[in-house]
């Protein structure tokens, strides 16, 4: 079946945040069509039961030894978490591990992966199981289609992928143009970060840039099909924009970034122009967070008051993007990101 193309990420880390039944109203009375939250949190799960809203539950990095190790632990942690709410809480895909390749934990992420997915073909479930990366992954991403695994990444990549492309699982990616910007603000126009160029920005061969966010996603297929893996589908698990709290992070860029992500997904990139299902970070600004920009991705205060005017109208449509463009996509989404190996090697353009 097909899927939405645009959700939100749903983080916790606040100790003012509206209950979580409160919270699935919300998504509903927006029509957001989907959701991601990064721990399988009981709470959040008994308010979904019944919602029809799509999940994907992350695996807590606590547990990732355990679960990598130990097949019982797996299917204990899928019998907990996943069986005793399924199937009224649609759960689309399980993350193990956010943003942990390459590092210490990376080892454990394949072998979890596996033994999630054994637990759950066990017990009957048919989900998707994947990690969701940064894009710090990437050793080369300029121009796009020189986009590379750094050799340790690779060491990881090569393999989850492999197991991607056989169970017809997406990489999650997460993908965060304004980090990009905010460290190369000489060599990167704001209009290409917000999707507000006129024009052509970066040329690659037969693909034309016009926006930052495309160009990332395109570096990271280029990578995956230097590894053999260019049919995997990719799922933005993270993207946004912060409206306070450091440099270009006001209510006008955010508003600007998030509503014309919604907007653009729909096309696709000029490397796999097939519908993206992308999520937001986040739906609320979480107090408890770093200081700075971290606490201020949110659509919403904690109150459930607008940061800003959105709408998720632009993509109230089913994707379906599972034979686009010769690629066998089962679903795709959206994610966040770690700046400083992304985008360094970005050619200087002139600011528009």
């Amino acid at each position: 079946s097909g899927v939405h193309g645009i959700g939100v990420n749903y983080g916790l880390v606040g100790d003012n945040l509206p209950q979580p039944s409160a919270v699935v109203d919300l998504y509903k009375s927006n029509n957001i069509n989907s959701m991601r939250i990064f721990n399988p949190n009981h709470d959040v799960l008994e308010a979904l039961r019944g919602s029809n809203i799509p999940l994907i539950v992350g695996v807590e990095h606590k547990d990732l030894q355990s679960l990598a190790s130990d097949l019982s632990a797996a299917n204990n942690w899928v019998q907990t978490n996943i069986a005793a709410y399924s199937p009224s809480v649609s759960f689309s895909y399980i993350a193990v591990g956010n943003e942990i390749i390459p590092g210490e934990l990376a080892q454990y992420v394949l072998p979890a992966i596996q033994n999630i997915q054994t637990a759950l073909a066990a017990s009957g479930l048919n989900i998707y199981v994947s990690t969701s990366i940064a894009l710090s992954v990437l050793g080369s991403s300029y121009p796009p289609s020189a986009g590379a695994f750094t050799p340790e990444a690779q060491n990881y990549m090569e393999p989850i992928l492999k197991f991607l492309a056989t169970s017809g699982s997406p990489l999650l990616v997460n993908v965060y143009p304004y980090f990009s910007y905010k460290d190369n603000p000489d060599q990167i126009a704001l209009s290409y970060a917000l999707f507000t160029s006129p024009d052509v920005v970066v040329i690659d061969g037969p693909y034309s840039y016009k926006n930052l966010f495309d160009a990332m996603l395109d570096a990271t297929y280029a990578a995956m099909e230097k590894v053999g893996e260019a049919g995997v589908a990719v799922v933005v698990s993270e993207s946004g924009w912060p409206s306070d709290g450091g440099f270009a992070a006001n209510i006008s860029n955010a508003q600007t970034y998030n509503q014309n992500l919604i907007n653009h997904v729909g096309e696709g990139t000029p490397r796999r122009p097939a519908p993206i299902e992308a999520y937001i970070f986040a739906m609320f600004n979480e107090n408890q967070k770093e200081e700075g920009t971290e606490r201020n991705f949110g659509l919403f205060y904690p109150d459930k008051n607008p940061v800003y005017p959105i709408t998720f109208s632009a993509s109230q449509r089913l994707v379906d993007p599972m034979t686009s463009n010769g690629f066998h996509f089962r679903k795709m989404e959206h994610m966040k990101f770690i700046s400083y190996l992304l985008f360094p090697f970005l050619v200087c353009f002139s600011l528009l």
